[in-house]
């Protein structure tokens, strides 16, 4: 048996990257998934691809309005929801520099991150506790924060800001959930310099991209980039029923950034 079989779930920011890898995977463990975003042509063509158990739903994370209706379309078809993964999320450089240091990020650039990134976590806990508490449904929330939630970032404040906000987040849900007697878990991961679409501006497609990638993970100790599939690996595991002793945990993902010195490999190992 697979092991998402029977499961119903939910991915937000689902058109691409590791929304899109997450549900990718969710599918082939047998789960049905509402792959959601903001992205509807990009959205479609993955639920189309992964075939009658995928369906795309527009969802804007910022709203609680969109939030209230997808759920609602969930649950009267299916009676229930057992997985919600809070993924969506920006950096705020999406259309370009702008500064997001301390001292010279906007008050409206703060704000914007925030929005999607925290708001939209603090909507899907809530609506997804709502109706597997009405649904009696056994839960898993996963919530993406990022190492940008345990560490400093001086030129991208909000972003860090709100991926620790998500952490601390899902450690509150995890407690209520547990003292509310609902079986509803509730875990983060914290992926780190993970090959998605948004690096690409970084990197570039000229000859010097295989230069530039090494040279951005030269501080992570496995020297390269983890892989979308990677984090989906992680998030399967969070969403089965492999886990329902895990909640409040987090779950780092970076290749060893976190562990401590950077760790060079030995001469006699190359």
């Amino acid at each position: 048996m697979k092991r998402l079989s029977g499961k119903i779930a939910l991915v937000t920011g689902a058109a691409r990257g590791i929304g899109a890898a997450i549900a990718t995977a969710f599918v082939e463990q047998g789960a049905t998934v509402y792959l959601t975003d903001i992205n509807d042509s990009a959205g479609q063509s993955l639920a189309a691809r992964l075939g009658e158990h995928a369906r795309f739903e527009h969802l804007d994370v910022r709203h609680e309005t969109d939030w209230q209706a997808v759920m609602s379309r969930v649950e009267a078809l299916h009676g229930g929801l057992h997985v919600v993964v809070n993924n969506a999320g920006i950096t705020g450089f999406e259309d370009g520099f702008v500064a997001h240091d301390p001292e010279h990020a906007s008050l409206s650039d703060w704000h914007a991150v925030h929005r999607t990134n925290l708001d939209g976590v603090f909507l899907g806990c809530k609506h997804a506790i709502q109706v597997m508490r009405r649904t009696q449904s056994a839960g898993s929330i996963i919530n993406i924060s990022s190492r940008s939630g345990l560490v400093g970032i001086p030129g991208a404040a909000a972003y860090a800001s709100s991926k620790a906000a998500v952490r601390n987040h899902t450690k509150t849900v995890a407690l209520y959930c547990a003292e509310q007697g609902l079986p509803i878990r509730c875990n983060s991961i914290h992926p780190a310099a993970i090959l998605t679409p948004m690096w690409e501006p970084m990197l570039g497609d000229g000859p010097d991209r295989e230069a530039r990638m090494r040279e951005f993970v030269q501080d992570c100790p496995m020297r390269r980039f983890g892989r979308p599939d990677e984090v989906a690996a992680v998030a399967v595991m969070l969403a089965s029923d492999e886990a329902i002793y895990m909640t409040g945990a987090e779950l780092n993902l970076d290749g060893g950034i976190l562990a401590g010195a950077v760790a060079a490999p030995s001469a006699s190992s190359e």
